[in-house]
């Protein structure tokens, strides 16, 4: 019987969800739903000073806004303090870690002796083979680790292939600190073993540790996971990510108009590929993804192509659940005016989604599009939208209103009739009569076609408009 397949997604809470640390989540979790097994949500939050609640609250919402859903209730790496030192205590009494009681003087002595001679500034392993009979009495120590002092460890990695560090390059390192709280590479070792985890996939800056971790697992005689390191995500002029490139938090990105569905799409295509699918479900992703499909070489963000895919799920969303992302969305940012009118005018914004959509690219474009419906009267007119209201085209609005008032079965039939008879009428193109209309009607340049307009008002608010602009 096989093992059950185990993923993690381990963050520090120190901070937002950022892309980098979305998109591992993205992969474990496709990993461990392709192979049916989990994925386990550990939170490592073992520096006290820079972990915090909001962080903490952050990442949880984070995975639940993208949908990425974890198995069990997250581990809190704090409270698995005690078996972190109950390990280094075996490992200690394995002869695979000692007590190390140099003083941060005596450190800073060997490391610039070390530079001063052109060698790695390694501590220079001088009570690796002492023992408690040479400690001084009273003096603080450090644990670290008898890391090999020849040969290699090698790192077969699912994405960046065989990777081997010499251990020459391997200094022994501290497992735990003065004061007895472990450190980062023993706690994830520890945790990684009780948690049952079989497969590590996460970002390439942790290759190094990958090394210095499988150093751990050998000295305690444990199997080492499965290791897949994702190069990083880059910006669009390829260098480190940062926030000038959109470097921002998950919830940001939900605070700018994007659907989950989007952000699942686009950061799986940030260092995976199926062939040259570029739009697919979650259920396509999930069926297609492998280790195969990982990316060697870095990705970047391109926000253009992230709102046209956006634009795309727009398109294809429920208007109903689009219409409460938009409400949601106002009432997030505080956009009191905005969250009134959607409420107050439901039926009618619903009815205008499916023009409004193709329109937008983001909910907060869907928002502002909508905003025509509800807005307060008398209209403040955008800029463009009172150019095309000079003193002729008002004149023609004029002579056109009667012609409305007139229409008893109000559709988009007889309105084109009528419309069009009267711009013949008058000799003059349709567009000379359509968007003074349109820019009567809504105070804005940009808005849906004239007729769809005038259906959405209906008779009596068309008319009422149209009145208050012209000055009938």
């Amino acid at each position: 019987m096989s093992k059950q397949i185990i993923t993690r997604f381990a963050p520090s809470p120190t901070g937002f969800l950022h892309i980098g640390n979305a998109r591992t989540a993205l992969f474990n979790w496709a990993l461990a739903k392709s192979l049916g097994g989990q994925m386990l949500l550990r939170i490592e939050d073992t520096d006290k000073e820079r972990s915090t609640e909001p962080a903490i609250r952050a990442i949880i919402d984070g995975l639940d806004w993208m949908g990425l859903d974890y198995d069990g209730e997250p581990i809190m790496q704090s409270e698995n303090i005690g078996r972190h030192k109950e390990v280094a205590q075996q490992l200690l009494d394995a002869g695979h870690a000692y007590k190390c009681y140099c003083t941060a003087d005596e450190l800073n002595e060997m490391r610039e002796k070390a530079r001063a001679e052109g060698r790695n500034a390694f501590y220079d392993r001088r009570w690796r083979n002492k023992t408690d009979a040479d400690a001084p009495a009273g003096q603080p120590y450090v644990v670290r680790i008898k890391a090999p002092l020849e040969g290699e460890i090698v790192i077969d990695d699912k994405v960046q292939g065989k990777v081997t560090f010499k251990a020459e390059n391997l200094d022994d390192f501290i497992i735990l600190r003065s004061d007895g709280s472990p450190i980062y590479q023993l706690a994830v070792v520890v945790d990684d073993h009780d948690m049952g985890v079989t497969h590590i996939l996460r970002g390439d800056d942790h290759l190094t540790n990958a090394a210095r971790q499988t150093v751990i697992y050998n000295a305690m005689g444990w199997d080492v996971p499965v290791m897949a390191h994702t190069p990083l995500i880059h910006g669009p002029d390829g260098a480190k990510l940062s926030k000038r490139h959109g470097a921002l938090g998950v919830g940001e990105y939900r605070k700018m108009g994007y659907l989950p569905e989007t952000i699942r799409n686009y950061f799986a295509r940030l260092g995976w590929s199926h062939g040259d699918e570029e739009i697919f479900s979650s259920e396509q992703f999930i069926e297609w993804f492998s280790f195969e499909g990982l990316n060697k070489a870095g990705s970047r963000m391109d926000f253009a192509k992230l709102e046209n895919l956006n634009a795309h799920y727009i398109k294809e969303a429920d208007d109903k659940r689009l219409f409460d992302l938009m409400v949601g969305l106002t009432d997030e940012l505080s956009f009191e005016v905005q969250k009134a009118g959607l409420l107050a005018h439901e039926e009618t914004v619903l009815r205008a989604l499916p023009l409004l959509k193709p329109r937008a690219k983001t909910i907060l474009d869907l928002i502002t599009g909508a905003e025509f419906i509800f807005a307060q009267r008398p209209l403040q007119f955008e800029e463009k939208a009172l150019n095309a209201l000079d003193d002729d085209s008002v004149e023609m609005l004029r002579a056109l209103q009667p012609e409305l008032a007139a229409i008893e079965n109000w559709d988009h039939d007889t309105i084109n009739d009528v419309m069009r008879g009267f711009a013949d009428a008058k000799e003059l193109k349709f567009g000379k009569v359509a968007q003074p209309l349109r820019a009567a009607l809504t105070a804005k340049a940009a808005s849906p076609g004239c007729f769809d307009v005038l259906e959405l008002f209906g008779k009596d608010e068309s008319l009422s408009r149209l009145k208050e602009t012209t000055g009938v």
